[in-house]
C-alpha cells in the first residue's frame, strides 16, 4: 500500500490537505510578482486596448499600486476612462508559459487621495526602492487600481473568475 502523504501524527492516516482556494492563489501571485501588464483604453484609437510594462505594489487589500508620470501615454488613458486591467504573471517563468500561473486584476484605476499618499509611498517604496529617485518628482502620483473582479490561471486545467470581495477578503 503506497501513501501520498505518509502518517499522521500517532501514525495514524495523514489529514487529508486542502488545495489554496483561486482567491488565495491569486493574492499569492499578486503578491510575489513585482511587475504586470497594464492595459488601459486607448485614447488614440478608441476601444483599443493599450498595452504598458507596469511596476506596481499590492495595498493591504490586494489592491495594485501604481506610480506613474502625467506624462505617460497610460495616464492620459486613465484620466480619459478609468477602466484598466493588470496581467500578473508567475515570477521566474517557466519552460511552458501556458503552464505557469497568472491573473488578470480588472477595476477602474483612481488617484490616491492626498491623506493615503503617505501609506501608498511606503508601501511602493518598500517594494521598489529605486522609484526614492523619482517619487517626489511634481509629474508623477499614485493610483490604485480598485478591483472589481479577478480572472485567475494556474496553468491547464485550473481557471477561474474570483469575485473582488473574495480576492480582497484573503490573504497570500
Amino acid at each position: 500500500m503506497s501513501r501520498h502523504a505518509g502518517p499522521g501524527p500517532g501514525g495514524g492516516p495523514a489529514a487529508p490537505t486542502t488545495e489554496p482556494s483561486y482567491a488565495e492563489r491569486a493574492r499569492t501571485l499578486v503578491h510575489l510578482a513585482r511587475a504586470g501588464a497594464l492595459s488601459t483604453l486607448s485614447r488614440r484609437h478608441p476601444g483599443h486596448p493599450f498595452g504598458s510594462v507596469m511596476p506596481y505594489a499590492p495595498d493591504p487589500r490586494g489592491a495594485p499600486l501604481l506610480l506613474i508620470s502625467s506624462m505617460a501615454m497610460h495616464t492620459k488613458n486613465l484620466e480619459a476612462d478609468a477602466r484598466a486591467s493588470l496581467l500578473v504573471t508567475e515570477p521566474g517563468g517557466k519552460e511552458d508559459p501556458l503552464a505557469a500561473g497568472r491573473v488578470t486584476v480588472m477595476g477602474r484605476a483612481t488617484r490616491v487621495a492626498e491623506g493615503g499618499r503617505p501609506a501608498a509611498r511606503a508601501t511602493y517604496l518598500d517594494r521598489h526602492p529605486e522609484a526614492l529617485q523619482w517619487v517626489d518628482f511634481e509629474d508623477f502620483a499614485f493610483w490604485r487600481l480598485e478591483v472589481s473582479d479577478v480572472y485567475f490561471v494556474g496553468g491547464f486545467g485550473a481557471m477561474g473568475w474570483v469575485g473582488a470581495a473574495d480576492y480582497a477578503g484573503t490573504h497570500p
